[in-house]
């Protein structure tokens, strides 16, 4: 409905539930640590197909299907997003997480981006990237669109989620939070109201709203 009615969208996918499938297929063994996938070698060739090949081709299946000149893309594609492999990190109990190949993003070429919006085209990118090496590196897909979001001032930034919206806690589902603002949003991270995989979400928003995005939505799909 945004795209017909003439609002530039860009919309950026992951591939969580895709890839725990196929991972348990090939007997690979999915390890999530404080809401983010750890990508060993053994596994980047997988996320690669299931994100580039699989999820992000039938985005644009759909997108066919409603009338949206869509293209598909990921991080590698033009330069979009640059990154680097993620150092080792310490967590609060002292164990050092490895979180393999994935990357943190060094910087958005966001002409990329707006070339495709000025032609008319919807980018559908996938959060796949690589290194100066030409590494692959899986990267969160939050993350991706609260860095592309910034890159492109975007006035919004929606997150589509499983959760209902962030919780004021988490065991009380009517307990949703209408308004928040980045310190309310910290309050809520130290309280423990926010775990699991809406961490990565949490950072996402307070970097997109860094980064120049007006308004971040977090709604349920």
């Amino acid at each position: 409905i945004l795209h017909h009615l003439g609002i530039r969208v860009v919309l950026v996918h992951g591939g969580g539930p895709q890839l725990d499938e196929i991972a348990a297929r090939l007997g690979h063994e999915t390890r999530m640590v404080q809401g983010r996938r750890v990508t060993d070698a053994s596994a980047i060739d997988a996320t690669s197909m299931v994100l580039n090949g699989l999820v992000n081709t039938q985005l644009l299946a759909l997108c066919r299907s409603f009338g949206i000149a869509a293209m598909g893309l990921c991080g590698v594609d033009g330069g979009l997003v640059q990154a680097h492999r993620r150092a080792p990190v310490t967590l609060a109990t002292g164990e050092v997480v490895d979180y393999g190949m994935v990357g943190d993003i060094d910087a958005v070429d966001a002409s990329v981006i707006t070339r495709l919006l000025d032609a008319g085209f919807m980018p559908v990118v996938s959060p796949l990237s690589c290194d100066s090496t030409g590494q692959l590196l899986n990267i969160n897909a939050d993350t991706v669109a609260a860095a592309i979001g910034g890159a492109l001032v975007a006035e919004k930034l929606i997150l589509c989620t499983g959760a209902p919206g962030i919780l004021e806690r988490l065991s009380d589902p009517q307990s949703l939070i209408s308004f928040t603002d980045v310190a309310g949003l910290r309050r809520l991270r130290e309280e423990g109201a926010i775990s699991d995989g809406m961490l990565p979400k949490s950072s996402a928003i307070e970097a997109a709203i860094r980064g120049g995005v007006r308004r971040v939505h977090v709604i349920s799909y």
